[in-house]
């Protein structure tokens, strides 16, 4: 079915390339050329593509995600493992070490140079080559390398990470996000199908109303030729003298109304097909002609039907509704998982310069770590509660217009075979109608040639033909209207 659809759209499209050429179209290749350049029905293709991808985006959820993270930062200050005094200590490290040892030593040769066991001058020797040792000076040195080593240039930072994020449990978002996700392609499709049955009722109509038309403009040329015969017949008895001025007069008005008729029926076509153009995406000045145009019997008989479960459950509305409810349950699953525990698997790798893992070194270096993250909702003031119940309560009033949509539509398919059924009526009696309106004209026609019935008559006889001819045209459409709106109905257009 879908290929020959797709033959159809293209030589439909082939045929609207070509408008200065007379096209002969079928029903069947104005639906293609509709359903090809209605620009809603577009607009709804491109909404179900953006649902499509919805739908894919959703499904990574569920995978791991990774991000990376890099940066550079510039302080007017570093980090200091030292204060001021600890560093003012290490950097005077060897004069305090030789203040004290000078001290040590003169309070121990104190006593021996007081009690004459040592001489000043030997003291001041030992001291004066205490000093020669250099012990200010190399312990200044070791103090001033040990603040150096505690120095941590920290700043200009360099840092940079790539974290693993792999969701364990989230309470049913994802999931629930995802069922989301495959009811809102659900409803774009059940969306474009709506727009099509629409753009398919619409075309229908249009097409049947030029055909209509375009037998009512036949009717009108019929009818014109019957009466300006007529009126010739007349004005050749006024001649003779068998008939007077006032029956040509009669006639003639006639005449005038019939030519004002096809001059109706003929722009009416003209515009339909316009109209017609319009909808099929085709220039409105193209050669277009139908293929019933000329049928002799417009109102087929349409046996399709189905039981009204089935219809109902065709039906686009019904469906979209049915995926309003869906979603509104998906909705409440989501709300509720906001406040259910969650569980994330974590894992990366972080490096820096200069780096915490070698005392501050001036160089890249990083670490593995893996983690586990809990996210437990403790208290809320049943906030959670509330919000699942007031979403629950959308889905219960989605729940009850679904049932009120179901009565209307099963109101709606009983209406519209009723319809039918007095379409039908009236195109039967349409048709007895015409039997006895021909009889009356023939006998009309025959009688006036043999000069025992007025040319008024001959007028009325014509006139009553006329009338029901039309009836009939307007009761086979309607047949045809009748039979479309009930396949609307039940949701069997396509």
């Amino acid at each position: 079915m879908q290929e020959i659809k797709q033959t159809l759209l293209y030589i439909a499209v082939i045929l609207s390339a070509l408008p200065a050429a007379s096209q002969t179209l079928s029903l069947d290749s104005c639906r293609a050329l509709a359903l090809s350049n209605n620009r809603q029905l577009a607009i709804g293709r491109v909404k179900k593509d953006v649902a499509m991808n919805i739908r894919k985006s959703a499904r990574t959820k569920y995978l791991p995600r990774i991000t990376a993270l890099g940066g550079y930062e510039l302080m007017s200050k570093e980090v200091s493992l030292l204060n001021d005094g600890q560093k003012t200590f290490l950097n005077n490290f060897g004069t305090t070490m030789s203040n004290s040892v000078g001290g040590m030593v003169q309070n121990l040769l104190g006593p021996y140079i007081a009690n004459g066991a040592i001489s000043p001058a030997f003291a001041q020797k030992l001291m004066q080559d205490l000093q020669s040792m250099g012990i200010e000076t190399k312990g200044n040195s070791v103090g001033a390398a040990i603040t150096e080593a505690f120095r941590t240039d920290t700043r200009q930072m360099f840092a940079g990470s790539v974290m693993l994020t792999q969701p364990i449990y989230m309470g049913g978002a994802i999931r629930a996000l995802n069922k989301m996700a495959d009811i809102q392609e659900q409803l774009a499709a059940n969306g474009l199908q709506q727009q099509t049955h629409e753009t398919v009722y619409e075309i229908d109509n249009v097409y049947w109303l030029v055909v209509s038309l375009r037998h009512k403009q036949e009717l009108a040329k019929q009818f014109n030729k019957l009466v300006t015969q007529l009126h010739g017949d007349v004005l050749k008895m006024v001649r003779e003298g068998v008939a007077t001025t006032a029956d040509g007069l009669k006639v003639a008005v006639k005449v005038n109304e019939s030519e004002i008729a096809l001059t109706q029926a003929e722009n009416g076509v003209a515009l339909a097909k316009m109209l017609l153009c319009q909808q099929c995406g085709l220039p409105l000045d193209s050669n277009i002609t139908l293929a019933d145009e000329n049928s002799g019997n417009i109102a087929l008989v349409d046996e399709r039907t189905i039981d009204t479960k089935t219809a109902i459950e065709n039906r686009t509305e019904t469906k979209i509704l049915e995926n309003t409810i869906d979603m509104s349950k998906q909705a409440t699953n989501l709300v509720r998982a906001a406040f259910l525990p969650q569980v994330m698997l974590t894992g990366g790798y972080m490096v820096s310069n200069p780096n915490v893992y070698n005392g501050f070194e001036k160089r890249f270096s990083g670490v593995w770590n893996v983690g586990v993250i809990f996210r437990v909702p403790v208290w809320n003031w049943f906030e959670g509660t509330y919000k699942v119940r007031a979403s629950k309560a959308a889905t219960t009033m989605a729940e009850y217009e679904l049932a009120e949509a179901k009565e209307k539509i099963e109101l709606q398919i009983n209406q519209q075979k009723f319809k039918l059924s007095e379409a039908n009526k009236r195109l039967a009696m349409a048709e007895k109608n015409i039997d006895s309106a021909e009889e009356n004209l023939r006998c009309a026609t025959l009688g006036f040639k043999e000069g025992v019935i007025s040319s008024t008559d001959v007028i009325g006889a014509q006139t009553a033909w006329y009338q029901a001819k039309s009836q009939k045209i307007d009761a086979e459409i309607d047949v045809r209207m009748s039979q479309l709106s009930l396949q609307k109905a039940q949701g069997m257009l396509e």
